[in-house]
C-alpha cells in the first residue's frame, strides 16, 4: 500500500468491557482489506484506524466493528474552528455520564434485591418462614429476573455475540458462571420434588446471582467513574480556548465568535482575558501566563513582533496582535490532537495483557470444567451442588478486567499529566522507551543554550557599544545583529556609519561621527597597523569560556574588546544535574568548534570526554546510532532543522518547543517549554508510567493466579477457605478498581 495515500480515522467503538474485546475489534479490522493498521482502546472507546482510501471508507470500517457484535458510529468531522475535538468530547462525556447514569441504577436495582434476598435465603434468618409456601417458593425468582433479564442482560447478549463470533470473553465467563446458577435455580424451583425424588438434593442459588451481577456492576460503576477522571486533561485544555474575541474593524473594537477569526485579522487583547488565537503583537506591551502551554508559571513579556498563542492569559497588559492561525491550525488545537492520540496508542508491553487475554478466557473455562468433574466426583454431598458453585465461582474470579486495564489507564493518566506539565508524550510506545533510557545526547545551541548570540563582556570605556553597534548595523554577520541588539537597549540614539569596508574572515571598518572604528579579530587590528598586545590576555581569557572576542579599535588605537556568546540557559546546569540523579549518561554535541563546546560542557556539568564537537547533521545521526550500536537505549534532546534527522534515529527523541516544526515533528517527545529541565522531567514521568504499569499488570497477574486455585478450592482439603460466587464476584471488582486508582496516582506526579 502506498502510505502516502493512506488516510485515518477515529471511531467511537461501544459495548466494550475487557481487553479480549478491543482485541477482537481489533483484529476484524486488521483482516479488513484496505486497512493498513488499527488501534483499538478499551479506555478511550475508540479505533483509531490508518486505511487505503481507494480500498475502504469509514462507512465500511464501521459496519466491520458492527459485524463483530459492538457499536459503532461514523466520526464527527473536524470544523475550521476545532469544533470537532470538542464534539467529541461533549458526546464522550454524555456517553460516559449516561453509561454511569445507567450502571448506577442497574447496580440499585440489585441490590435492592440481594438485600431482600439475604433473609429469605440464608441459613439461620426465619424471615422466609413466616411467608407463605407459594411466596417462599416465587418470591426469590421473581426478584432475581428483573436482575438477570434487566441489569444483568448486557452480560448475555455480549457473551452471545462472542460465541456467534467464535470467541470468548469476559462476559462469557460471567455468562456462563451466572447462567448456569440461575437455571439450575429456576429448575430447582419448578421440579424441586422430582429432583429430590431422583437423588438430587434441591437448592436456590438466586442470592448468589444477584450479588455476583450486583458487584460487578458495582466494578463496572466505578471504573466508569475513573475513565471520566482520565480524560480530564484534554477537557481542560478546551475549556481554555475563549468563545469570543475583540477584532479591530473599521477604527473600532467588534466582538466576533471564535469561529468567525480569520487569519490577518487584529484582536484586541484586555488584562485578564485569554489570547483568542495565534498571532503575532502589532501594538502595545504585556506579560502573557503561558503555564498551560510551557508549565512554567511566570509570565513572558510580550513587545510588538513576538508572537502569541491562542489560549494563553493575559495578564496586566493591554494589546493588539495580527491573527495567523486559527482553529485547527492552532498551538492548542494541535495539542489536543496529540494528546489524543498519545491516550489512544498502545504501549508495547500492552500486547503482553493482549496474548495473555487472548488465551486466558479459553483456558478458564477448561479450568472450571476441570473443577466441576472433581468436586462431582471427589466431593463431599451434594457433589453436584459443590461442583456448580466451585465452578462459577473460577469463572467469576477469572475475568481479566484488571489485566485489560493495567496498561491503558497509565497511559492515558500519565500523558493527560504530562500535557498539564508542557510534556507531549506521542502515545505508549514512546512512554515505554523512554522509560527505558540509559544515555540522553543533548544539542547544544537552543537546547543547552539559548541559541541567540547575545554581548556578554564590554571591557572598554563607555561610548564603545555605540561606535561599534553603527558600523556592525550595516554589516550581515551573524554576530553582527547581538552587537547591535546590545547598543538599542542601551537606549541613546545610534549614530550612523560612513565608509563601510567589510573584511572577509576579519572584520569591518568604517567611520562614525568623523571617528575611523574598527570591529574584528586580532587579524584585522594588526593588518590596519593596531597595537592590541595589551588587550590579548583579556581576549584569550574569554575565548576559554566558549566566548568570541572581538577587538574595537577607534582612530589607529586599540579601544577594548567585546565578547558575543550564546549564552547558557539559566536552567541548563540544573537539569544536567537532575539527568545525572536519574543515573543518565550525557553527552554534549554541537557542530561548534570544540573549544566552545567544552566550555559550555564545563559550566553545566557534563564530562569533557563525553562532548562531541564540530559536527554536520549526518555526524550528529552517526553518533547517536554509534551509541545504539553499543547497545545503549538513547535519548536526544534538540531544537533545530538539523537535528531532525538524528531526533528521528534516536529511541527517543526530546524536541524542544521553542524549535522549529521540523524538529517537533521528529520528536517522540515534545517539551512544550524551551527550559532543559522538561527532559530529567519527562523521563521521570515515563519511568513513573512503566512502574505503575508493570505493578498493575503484576498484581492483575498475581490475583488470577492465586485467585483461581483458591476459588477451585484447592485449599479446602486442608481446612482452608472455600469462596462462594458472591466473595469472588467481589475480589474481581476489587481488583479492576485498584488497577484503575493505582493509575490515578499519576495526575499527582511533580516530577
Amino acid at each position: 500500500m502506498n502510505a502516502n495515500m493512506s488516510a485515518n480515522t477515529t471511531i467511537p467503538v461501544s459495548g466494550m468491557t475487557c481487553a479480549a474485546c478491543s482485541g477482537r475489534v481489533q483484529r476484524a479490522l486488521e483482516r479488513t482489506p484496505g486497512v493498513e493498521s488499527a488501534n483499538v482502546n478499551l479506555m478511550t472507546s475508540e479505533a483509531t484506524v490508518a486505511f487505503d482510501p481507494a480500498a475502504t471508507d469509514a462507512a465500511a470500517l464501521v459496519e466491520t466493528i458492527r459485524s463483530t457484535g459492538y457499536g459503532a458510529e461514523l466520526p464527527v468531522p473536524e470544523g475550521e474552528d476545532g469544533g470537532g475535538v470538542e464534539a467529541a468530547l461533549d458526546r464522550q462525556d454524555r456517553e460516559r455520564a449516561e453509561e454511569v447514569r445507567v450502571l448506577r441504577r442497574k447496580f440499585a436495582v440489585s441490590a435492592a434485591a440481594g438485600l431482600i434476598l439475604m433473609p429469605l435465603m440464608m441459613p439461620g434468618m426465619h424471615v422466609g418462614a413466616t411467608l407463605p409456601a407459594a411466596a417462599q417458593r416465587w418470591l426469590p425468582l421473581l426478584l432475581t429476573l428483573p436482575v438477570v433479564a434487566w441489569a444483568g442482560r448486557h452480560f448475555y447478549t455480549r457473551a452471545w455475540a462472542a460465541f456467534r463470533h467464535h470467541s470468548a470473553d469476559m462476559n462469557t465467563l460471567i455468562a456462563v458462571g451466572t447462567g448456569a446458577a440461575f437455571l439450575f435455580s429456576v429448575a430447582t424451583t419448578l421440579f424441586g420434588e422430582r429432583m429430590r425424588a431422583a437423588g438430587l438434593e434441591p437448592h436456590v442459588y438466586y442470592e448468589a446471582v444477584v450479588w455476583i451481577i450486583g458487584l460487578i456492576l458495582l466494578g463496572n460503576l466505578l471504573e466508569a467513574r475513573a475513565k471520566g477522571q482520565t480524560s480530564g486533561a484534554i477537557r481542560k485544555l478546551i475549556g481554555l480556548r475563549p468563545t469570543t474575541a475583540r477584532v479591530w474593524r473599521g477604527g473600532a473594537e467588534v466582538e466576533v465568535p471564535i469561529a468567525g477569526l480569520r487569519p490577518g485579522d487584529e484582536v484586541v487583547v484586555r488584562p485578564g482575558e485569554r489570547v483568542a488565537a495565534d498571532g503575532t503583537v502589532v501594538d502595545g506591551t504585556s506579560s502573557v501566563d503561558e503555564s498551560m502551554l510551557t508549565g512554567e508559571p511566570l509570565p513572558v513579556a510580550k513587545r510588538p513582533g513576538d508572537r502569541v498563542v491562542g489560549a494563553t492569559l493575559n495578564r496586566n497588559g493591554a494589546f493588539r496582535f495580527r491573527v495567523e492561525r486559527t482553529g485547527a491550525d492552532t498551538v492548542l488545537a494541535q495539542i489536543v490532537r496529540l494528546v489524543q492520540s498519545a491516550q489512544g496508542s498502545r504501549a508495547p508491553i500492552q500486547r503482553l495483557a493482549d496474548r495473555i487475554s487472548a488465551v486466558f478466557v479459553p483456558v478458564v473455562l477448561s479450568i472450571a470444567v476441570a473443577t466441576f468433574v472433581v468436586w462431582f466426583d471427589f466431593g463431599p454431598q451434594p457433589a453436584f451442588l459443590h461442583a456448580l458453585a466451585a465452578a462459577v465461582t473460577v469463572l467469576i474470579i477469572a475475568c481479566p478486567c484488571a489485566m485489560g486495564l493495567a496498561v491503558p489507564t497509565a497511559v492515558m493518566v500519565a500523558t493527560g499529566r504530562g500535557a498539564e506539565l508542557g510534556v507531549l508524550v506521542k502515545g505508549g510506545e514512546a512512554l515505554e522507551r523512554a522509560g527505558r533510557l540509559d544515555v540522553v545526547v543533548l544539542d547544544k545551541t537552543g537546547t543547552v543554550t539559548e541559541g541567540r548570540p547575545v554581548v556578554t563582556d564590554v571591557l572598554a570605556a563607555d561610548g564603545i557599544l555605540p561606535l561599534a553597534a553603527a558600523v556592525e548595523r550595516l554589516s550581515e554577520h551573524p554576530l553582527a545583529e547581538a552587537i547591535v541588539e546590545a547598543a538599542e537597549a542601551g537606549g541613546g540614539a545610534m549614530p550612523r556609519a560612513t565608509g563601510f569596508e567589510s573584511h572577509t574572515g576579519r572584520g569591518v571598518t568604517g567611520v562614525v561621527e568623523g571617528r575611523r572604528v574598527a570591529v574584528g579579530n586580532r587579524a584585522l587590528m594588526t593588518g590596519l597597523g593596531i597595537d592590541a598586545a595589551a588587550l590579548a590576555a583579556d581576549a584569550e581569557r574569554l575565548a576559554a569560556d566558549g566566548k568570541t572576542p572581538m577587538y574595537v579599535g577607534v582612530d589607529g588605537t586599540a579601544a577594548g574588546l567585546l565578547a558575543v556568546a550564546d549564552p547558557i540557559k539559566p536552567t541548563s546546569a540544573e537539569a544536567v544535574a537532575a539527568l545525572h540523579r536519574l543515573g543518565l549518561d550525557v553527552v554534549l554535541l554541537t557542530g561548534d568548534g570544540r573549544a566552545t563546546a567544552l566550555a559550555v560542557a564545563r559550566q553545566v556539568g557534563i564530562a569533557p570526554e563525553r562532548v562531541v564537537a564540530e559536527v554536520l547533521p549526518e555526524g550528529k545521526l552517526a553518533e547517536v546510532r554509534r551509541l545504539q550500536a553499543e547497545g545503549r537505549v538513547v535519548a536526544m534532546a534538540g531544537d533545530g532543522l538539523n537535528d531532525a534527522p538524528a531526533l528521528a534515529q534516536a529511541d527517543v527523541g526530546i524536541a524542544m518547543g521553542t524549535g522549529t516544526d521540523v524538529a517537533m515533528e521528529s520528536g517522540a517527545i515534545t517539551l512544550m517549554r524551551g527550559d532543559l529541565r522538561g527532559v530529567p522531567q519527562a523521563i521521570a514521568l515515563t519511568r513513573a508510567a512503566m512502574r505503575v504499569i508493570r505493578q498493575n499488570l503484576f498484581w492483575a497477574f498475581v490475583y488470577n493466579v492465586v485467585g483461581i486455585p483458591v476459588a477451585a478450592g484447592i485449599l479446602y482439603p486442608f481446612g482452608g477457605p472455600l469462596l462462594t460466587p458472591a466473595m469472588a464476584a467481589a475480589a474481581m471488582a476489587l481488583s479492576s478498581v485498584s488497577v484503575v486508582t493505582n493509575s490515578l496516582r499519576l495526575r499527582k506526579f511533580r516530577g
